[in-house]
């Protein structure tokens, strides 16, 4: 099982050049893992919160793709912020660790890259249960 500790903040390659910054992510160079989904969530209103959720299989890289959030990462004995406001970052969240977010700015857009398919089956929704799954 997975701690907080295990989920970290990563440096992707950021390519500059004066017509402006580009960065790559490719299955197996970059991502430990095969990207499966893509998502992104905007036009969060100000001063909501999202996830509120944990997963028993799924990996996720997180970008702030603009803008800035906060990510709270729980494994049932600690928890940990995680400040994303750079697109050359990347949150690695690893399996069976509750997630939150929280404190979007106005505009921002963050981007996940999933390591599986959506599956409902996969979500731990209710904190309690997510608690005796750590155990």
């Amino acid at each position: 099982m997975y701690s907080v500790f295990d989920c970290k903040i990563l440096d992707l390659s950021k390519v500059h050049t004066d017509a402006g910054n580009i960065t790559v992510l490719e299955n197996s160079k970059n991502i430990p893992f095969d990207i499966k989904r893509i998502y992104y969530l905007y036009d969060v209103p100000m001063g909501a919160d999202r996830g509120g959720h944990g997963h028993y299989e799924l990996q996720q890289y997180i970008v702030a793709a603009s803008g800035s959030f906060t990510f709270v990462l729980d494994d049932g004995l600690s928890k940990k912020e995680f400040f994303l406001n750079d697109p050359s970052k990347a949150l690695h969240i690893q399996p069976g660790i509750w997630r939150e977010i929280k404190g979007f700015s106005s505009g921002s857009i963050c981007l996940v890259l999933a390591s599986n398919s959506y599956s409902e089956s996969d979500y731990i929704r209710d904190y309690e249960e997510f608690k005796n799954f750590k155990l």
